[in-house]
């Protein structure tokens, strides 16, 4: 094994633990009810499809629009 090898393995481990982390950050429970931004209301739907989720689905569009 050479120290590219090595590299490539402890990037690999660095990668598992983050994924790992915020797997484990992710509330188990459907999310909160309201919003954490606007404080409207968050649908029961969107509360199971993506379980411990803080914000509406037009807040949420709104920080991915700015993330890019």
């Amino acid at each position: 094994m050479d120290i590219l090898d090595r590299a490539q393995n402890i990037e690999a481990h660095h990668r598992a633990l983050a994924i790992a982390s915020a797997r484990a950050a992710i509330a188990a429970g459907p999310g909160q009810e309201h919003c954490q931004n606007c404080e409207e209301p968050i649908s029961l739907a969107r509360r199971r499809a993506v379980p411990g989720c803080r914000l509406c689905i037009n807040c949420q569009k709104e920080l991915e629009n700015e993330r890019t």
